[in-house]
């Protein structure tokens, strides 16, 4: 029974962090979008294109860890 608990605990303690990766990374993505949109509309084009890569790679750390997470949750029940 004392193995089922700290299983379990294990897995929210994984969920946890990659709860709160999820929160940097789109933390990062929010500042990422408003700096590279104040850049574009201050003339700079040439900042659209790398900006919008590089929130399509946060982007994709997203889903790999929210699929982490939801991958998890199925295995701790």
């Amino acid at each position: 029974m004392e193995d089922h608990n700290s299983e379990r605990s294990q897995h929210l303690t994984m969920i946890d962090g990659a709860m709160a990766l999820i929160f940097v990374l789109l933390t990062v993505q929010v500042w990422l979008l408003s700096a590279t949109l104040d850049t574009f509309l201050a003339g700079h084009r040439e900042a659209a294109l790398p900006g919008a890569i590089v929130s399509g790679l946060l982007f994709l750390g997203c889903a790999v860890l929210y699929r982490f997470i939801t991958r998890a949750e199925r295995r701790s029940g």
